[in-house]
């Protein structure tokens, strides 16, 4: 009875929806975070007969008779839309309004990207992120700093006693991709290049399509809980119903079964 098996499929794609959602929603205050969107696409078909089968001399079946075999997950597609900005004041916090990555660099020397411009800086006056990587091009701030101002074009200044004018100290560049989605998310909130997300491209904020910086404020998760919520619900009523079909099939191979008594 291919209905089990057909049913089977289905309560599977259904646990790969629930547990994406179910992630979206966990990560709904994490900052620079991009929700995920399961896919799906239907197995391939028993055709028992091909539509325009010849049914008379002059005439044709104008349908087929094709049964599906169920359900498979195509992709999980992370989905690059813009979150709120909230204000901090933190002359550190930086928020990208529009495309684009900030590039980071591991211990290691490999080169991550993320969205999360929650900076702090080092023991030496390096920006770094909340683990340590540190955002390049590096920019150290001097010791008597007294103020930083970031501009949206990501120029970096500081105001240092005894100097009458600020002093530039760096540029913040960011990074696009011409496949965004392709990225392999690593957790931290780092994404690394993949053949599949194309080459990074450095460039200035606001030019050449991308974001422009603004100092002072964080990007918010693009999470939507009433969105997450209603596909929790739709996942769950699905993955109900496929095990009713399960139970149902059952209950016609008990039926056959007791055909002899």
């Amino acid at each position: 009875m291919q209905s089990l098996y057909t049913a089977s499929t289905g309560m599977l794609g259904m646990q790969t929806q629930i547990d994406t959602t179910a992630n979206n929603i966990a990560n709904v205050n994490t900052i620079g975070f991009k929700k995920s969107r399961a896919e799906f696409a239907d197995l391939m078909y028993h055709v028992m007969e091909y539509a325009g089968t010849a049914t008379s001399d002059v005439t044709k079946s104008p349908t087929g008779r094709e049964v599906g075999l169920g359900v498979r997950s195509t992709a999980i597609n992370k989905i690059f839309s813009e979150g709120s900005l909230k204000q901090t004041d933190n002359q550190l916090d930086i928020a990208i309004t529009g495309r684009g990555f900030f590039k980071m660099e591991l211990p290691d020397g490999t080169e991550v990207y993320s969205r999360n411009g929650a900076f702090k800086v080092d023991e030496n006056g390096t920006i770094v992120n909340s683990d340590g990587y540190i955002l390049i091009p590096q920019i150290t701030v001097p010791e008597d700093a007294t103020s930083i101002s970031i501009g949206t074009d990501g120029i970096v200044t500081v105001v240092q006693p005894g100097q009458p004018q600020a002093t530039q100290i760096g540029q913040i560049n960011t990074t696009n991709f011409i496949n965004p989605s392709g990225l392999h998310a690593m957790g931290d909130n780092l994404f690394i290049e993949t053949d599949a997300s194309g080459q990074p491209v450095d460039g200035i904020p606001g030019i050449d399509g991308l974001g422009t910086l603004r100092q002072g404020f964080v990007e918010l998760s693009n999470v939507e809980l009433v969105v997450e919520l209603t596909d929790l619900i739709t996942g769950q009523r699905a993955y109900d119903a496929n095990s009713k079909i399960i139970t149902t099939s059952d209950e016609m191979l008990q039926t056959t079964n007791n055909l002899k008594r």
